[in-house]
């Protein structure tokens, strides 16, 4: 009898099984949920994400940029590096963006020169005003002995410099009075990156400052929070600041650019031929992205002027001259910042583009 009961107990456990597999087929069901996948088996093991994470909107200079390099990686790659956009602080805002570098969270960050130098005060070099007089000086800054070391000084930070994208030259804009001479800004407090440079800059003048993320600079333009700021046209365009500010003074005083850099553990974990992949897209993408950033500039400068957004100013030789003898004591203040030599390779460039005039 136990026999039998045994039989019926296991020919009852196959019809059931049988039974289900009936359903499963006829019926077209789903498992819930997906299947664990083996990489080694599907090939994926060899696939890389970049997590890449950025404050500015998709149609300034960087976000096109970041686009750029993200489609020539998976092109390059046939697919197997990945590279992850988050534009507009969607991930990590100005103040965090850093840390979630050095955490891991994130692999790929473009910070401003400004937002370096709260964790390596010899970044503030580059916010100099004036300190780089043309568009070439720009580029061999960037290319050339001053953007060499400040690539060498991040290694001790964990990240590694991949390029220098550029964004224009900074104008002074404001709510309700235009800026030409040093005695305009009296009493206006004014939007900044956080940079001790910047800050002693607009103090020289007898301004205020608040250091403001960018995602917030608008309402802090439309609230009366601050009076004014400084950033490069594509930033005002794109933004519309022009809708919160009245008066923008064409004074091209300083440069707006960003570092590019990668977690230094992530990037030594990358294979070589992944790190060469990388390394020629965003060459590609930085020649592309410079070129462009300037022609974006100079278009909507065209269109803000023709389309009278707001009351423009070009600042006169005269005029600039009082700011740059207002400002000379900086030089002294980023020599104590960032030391002898760099401050000594950024003077020797910009005596060499002010001595050409021009570009």
């Amino acid at each position: 009898m136990g026999k039998w009961r045994f039989k019926l107990w296991g020919g009852g456990l196959l019809l059931a099984a049988a039974a289900v597999l009936t359903i499963f087929w006829l019926g077209g069901y789903k498992l819930p949920g997906p299947l664990p996948v083996d990489d080694e088996q599907t090939g994926f093991s060899g696939r890389h994400v970049i997590k890449f994470s950025y404050v500015v909107a998709e149609n300034t200079p960087k976000g096109l940029a970041a686009q750029r390099f993200a489609d020539l990686v998976e092109e390059k790659s046939g697919g197997k590096v990945q590279v992850q956009l988050f534009p507009n602080g969607t991930l990590y805002t100005e103040p965090d963006e850093q840390a979630a570098l050095a955490r891991g969270d994130v692999q790929m960050i473009a910070p401003a020169f400004s937002n370096l130098s709260t964790r390596m005060p010899e970044w503030s070099v580059m916010d100099l005003p004036f300190a780089f007089p043309t568009e070439k000086a720009v580029e061999e800054a960037f290319g050339g002995e001053v953007g060499s070391m400040l690539f060498k000084r991040l290694e001790s930070r964990g990240m590694i410099g991949l390029a220098f994208w550029g964004n224009g030259f900074k104008q002074m804009t404001a709510s309700d009075r235009p800026l030409e001479h040093p005695q305009d800004f009296r009493g206006l407090k004014f939007r900044i990156l956080p940079s001790p440079i910047i800050d002693a800059q607009f103090r020289s003048l007898g301004a205020a400052t608040a250091d403001i993320p960018f995602n917030s600079v608008y309402k802090a333009f439309e609230s009366g929070t601050v009076d004014g700021g400084e950033n490069t046209i594509t930033n005002i365009y794109s933004k519309k600041f022009y809708q919160v500010q009245n008066y923008m003074t064409v004074s091209n005083h300083a440069y707006l650019g960003y570092a590019v850099v990668m977690n230094l553990s992530f990037w030594e974990s990358l294979p070589s031929d992944v790190q060469g992949i990388i390394q020629e897209a965003m060459r590609e993408t930085t020649g592309w992205a410079n070129e462009s950033a300037r022609e974006m500039s100079r278009k909507e400068l065209a269109e803000m002027r023709s389309g009278r957004l707001m009351s423009i100013i070009d600042l006169g030789e005269a005029e600039r001259r009082e700011w740059m003898d207002l400002w000379e004591p900086l030089y002294g203040q980023a020599e104590k910042l960032a030391g002898r030599e760099l401050m000594d390779a950024v003077r020797r460039l910009r005596s060499k583009y002010e001595s050409q005039g021009g570009e």
